[in-house]
C-alpha cells in the first residue's frame, strides 16, 4: 500500500476553490452589506458594493502572499509552523460552525448612497475586518507552497479566483436583492445547513492539507 501522493498544483487550486466557495456562501457581513445596498440603491449600488468587497479580497490575498514570502526569506521553518497552526485554527472554525445555528433576522436597508460610497465602504469594511487577517494567515499557508512555483503567480491566481467567486455569489444577490433577502431571512433551516456544511468542509480541508504538508519533503 502506498502513501497518499502530494497534490498537484491543479488539485491544490481545486481544493482552494471548494473551500473558498464554502466560505463565501455562508451568510455574513459582506453578504448583508451587498443586499442592503441593493435594496436601497438598486442593482448598481449592490454591484458597486460587490466590486469594493472584491478589491478587498484581492488585497487580503496579496497580503497573505507577502507574509508567506517574508517568512520564507527570514525563517523558512516558520511556514511549516503556520501550516499546522493554521490547520488547527481551521478545525476550530469548522467545529464552531457545526455547533452554531446560523440564522438571519431581517436585513435592514442602508441609507441611500452614491455608487462610489457603496464601493468605498465595501472595500474598507472588507480590508479592515480583523477576522480576515487571522483567516488569511491560517488558510493561505495551506495553499501557497514554494514547490508550486513563484509565490506571486500563485497569489495572482488565488486573487482572481477570490474575486470571481465573490462576483458570482454577491453579484447574483445584488441582481436579485428582494428574492435573496427573502431566501436568507425566511429559511433558517437552509442557513443552518450551509453553516454546518461549511464547518465540515473546513475540518476536512484542514486535515487534508496538514497531511499533505507532512508528506511534502520541502516542508519538513
Amino acid at each position: 500500500m502506498t502513501l497518499m501522493t502530494p497534490m498537484t498544483y491543479v488539485e491544490n487550486l481545486w481544493l482552494f476553490f471548494v473551500l473558498l466557495s464554502g466560505i463565501i456562501i455562508v451568510p455574513g457581513m459582506d453578504m448583508f452589506f451587498v443586499i442592503a445596498n441593493a435594496l436601497t440603491g438598486g442593482r448598481r449600488a449592490g454591484l458597486s458594493a460587490t466590486a469594493g468587497i472584491m478589491l478587498g479580497g484581492v488585497y487580503h490575498t496579496l497580503l497573505g502572499a507577502i507574509g508567506i514570502s517574508a517568512l520564507l526569506a527570514i525563517a523558512p521553518w516558520l511556514l511549516n509552523v503556520m501550516l499546522f497552526a493554521g490547520a488547527a485554527y481551521m478545525i476550530w472554525i469548522g467545529v464552531t460552525l457545526i455547533k452554531s445555528a446560523i440564522t438571519v433576522g431581517a436585513i435592514r436597508a442602508a441609507r441611500p448612497s452614491s455608487l462610489w460610497i457603496a464601493f468605498r465602504q465595501g472595500m474598507i469594511s472588507c480590508m479592515l475586518n480583523p477576522k480576515a487577517y487571522l483567516f488569511i494567515f491560517a488558510v493561505y499557508p495551506q495553499f501557497i507552497r514554494p514547490q508550486y512555483g513563484p509565490l506571486w503567480s500563485q497569489a495572482l491566481v488565488m486573487g482572481i479566483m477570490t474575486a470571481a467567486v465573490q462576483l458570482a455569489v454577491y453579484g447574483a444577490l445584488a441582481l436579485a436583492a428582494g428574492t435573496s433577502r427573502t431566501l436568507i431571512t425566511g429559511n433558517p433551516t437552509a442557513t443552518i445547513f450551509i453553516g454546518r456544511a461549511a464547518g465540515a468542509l473546513f475540518i476536512g480541508v484542514a486535515l487534508l492539507t496538514a497531511w499533505q504538508g507532512a508528506m511534502t519533503p520541502e516542508l519538513n
